[in-house]
């Protein structure tokens, strides 16, 4: 996608973890590139500050392709797994595990491993257990799955700092959810409020024709 840039006006926090009734569900985040870190800061700023860590798995090509995940401010534990099939099996584990506070399971392409079928197991799991899962996707065609909502990221520039416009600010996704079971798909600009932590989304202009007149005033409604 293109053409799209911040809208500042009327923060919108979002919390896309819990269900409605309260229960955790299974969620799918993707890049819109490979390369891109989008959909592992998104998935960060989603998980909340709790005394129980959360367990981050990857397996072989994802670690190579995009690195460890960095986080200071949560406990994690991590878990390196060579074959996709022997991470969903981690993550089904883990999801039974209430020492936990969350399960993260990065995989990279369209493994047969996680077919539809897997993909349900680990989303009935975490709405029985009550622990939130992610799958993030690298390099990944959104296939069939069981995930109650799924999110395409992009990095955007940072927002500027308002003490200096050339230093880099707080990180910006251009968040799509293109499936949900529970709320409305749309396009949104993603920020995490570091202080708050809290994850959250303004409307996303999608007309590339208002993108030079909307640029600066979203600058300047930024600052």
């Amino acid at each position: 996608m293109t053409g799209f840039r911040p809208r500042f006006s009327a923060r919108q926090p979002f919390a896309p973890v819990p269900l409605p009734d309260g229960r955790a569900r299974l969620a799918e985040a993707f890049s819109t590139r490979p390369s891109d870190g989008a959909s592992t800061g998104f998935v960060l700023a989603h998980l909340r500050a709790a005394e129980q860590p959360f367990l981050w798995i990857t397996d072989r090509l994802s670690l190579i392709e995009t690195g460890e995940p960095y986080c200071l401010t949560i406990p994690f534990i991590r878990a390196r797994l060579a074959k996709p099939a022997d991470v969903l099996t981690a993550a089904e584990e883990g999801l039974r595990c209430g020492a936990l506070s969350a399960v993260v399971a990065e995989l990279w392409g369209n493994p047969k491993a996680l077919d539809f079928t897997a993909s349900k197991r680990l989303a009935m799991r975490a709405e029985t257990s009550g622990i939130p899962c992610w799958l993030i996707r690298h390099g990944a065609s959104a296939d069939l799955s069981a995930a109650r909502e799924r999110w395409r990221l992009q990095s955007l520039p940072s927002s500027p700092l308002p003490d200096d416009a050339k230093a880099p600010g707080g990180p910006l996704w251009h968040a799509e959810l293109f499936r949900s079971r529970e709320r409305r798909p749309g396009h949104w600009v993603a920020s995490y409020d570091r202080a708050a932590h809290r994850l959250d989304l303004v409307p996303a202009l999608s007309d590339g024709a208002l993108d030079a007149a909307a640029q600066a005033p979203a600058r300047r409604a930024a600052s």
